[in-house]
């Protein structure tokens, strides 16, 4: 019976230790399997980015009968009742240019591809290239300044009014300037660094570029997170998740440790193992080595004590 409580008593230890850090464990049994994990799945808007992006670019489509602020005011009155960083992004573009914002009626937020709503009497739908296709609304031209702008790093926002294509949307949100390094950390450790995120592929591809991450799982929605970590621990991986949003907590629940930004939403740090107080990924990797520390002098410990 000492051994057990000897084991949960070195574990509340690692846990006491990683809080002084400000990494907030759950339980304590959470350490061995943190110092287990062997690849590391992490979301990209607020976790690798800043999660705080700014509207670049408004295009109306070719003799589109809306204006770029026309444009901006219908997006921004729909995304107000949104939660998203994105959504945020508008809103604030729209209020830089004193944009006048009305009520909307049937708001709905569609997870992982957008939104739609009934502004001014017209039918407005917001989101990416799935969400378009979904309502088969046809993208001419635009696919390819779409790709050259996430090409750029940015974020295309499909606007569809009334059925009709009406223009696009590119959102920037630059990547935590700790972000890069702490990647490496985590490489370093012997992790695999998968990123797993539902923007366009080339966007996630030219941030990937950027802070050093090898794989990426691009265009998924959270069930599509949710079946890469269940793929990955089928394979016999252990797997840690990092996220911020309502969109990561069902992969934060489904990994064998979440870890959750402590300034994300309340949803992914009750579905979470791990609270980062700070919103810096250099707080997982100093997690996994306090936990892998943990784990050594546990076993020394043991091993001397049966001796």
């Amino acid at each position: 019976e000492e051994i057990p409580v000897a084991f949960t008593a070195f574990m509340a230890l690692g846990a006491y230790r990683m809080s002084r850090q400000q990494v907030l464990v759950k339980q304590p049994k959470t350490v061995e399997s943190l110092g287990s994990a062997t690849v590391i799945c992490i979301d990209k808007t607020g976790t690798i980015t800043e999660g705080r992006p700014a509207v670049t670019d408004v295009i109306p489509t070719r003799n589109s009968a809306w204006s770029g602020r026309d444009l901006l005011r219908l997006v921004g009155s729909l995304e107000a009742s949104s939660e998203h960083p994105i959504a945020e992004a508008i809103v604030r573009a729209a209020g830089e240019q004193l944009l006048q914002l009305t009520e909307v009626d049937g708001f709905q937020s569609l997870a992982g591809r957008g939104a739609v709503a009934v502004v001014d009497g017209a039918a407005v739908l917001v989101g990416n290239q799935t969400l378009m296709e979904e309502y088969a609304v046809p993208l001419g031209d635009l696919v390819a300044r779409a790709e050259q702008l996430a090409g750029e790093g940015k974020t295309p926002v499909y606007i569809a009014i009334n059925g009709a294509l009406a223009g696009l949307i590119a959102v920037a949100d630059p990547v935590k300037s700790t972000s890069r390094a702490a990647i490496r950390e985590l490489k370093q450790l012997g992790l695999t660094v998968v990123m797993l995120t539902g923007d366009h592929e080339r966007t996630a591809q030219a941030v990937a570029r950027e802070v050093g991450v090898d794989r990426v799982v691009a265009g998924v929605l959270p069930e599509g997170k949710v079946a890469e970590i269940r793929r990955l621990r089928d394979n016999g991986q252990l797997v840690a998740m990092v996220g911020d949003g309502i969109n990561d907590a069902p992969a934060l629940a489904q990994a064998d440790i979440g870890f959750a930004i402590g300034s994300g939403t309340d949803i992914a740090i009750e579905a979470s193992d791990v609270t980062l107080m700070r919103s810096d990924l250099r707080g997982v990797a100093s997690a996994i080595k306090l936990a892998r520390r943990t784990m050594r002098v546990m076993k020394q410990n043991l091993f001397w004590a049966f001796i």
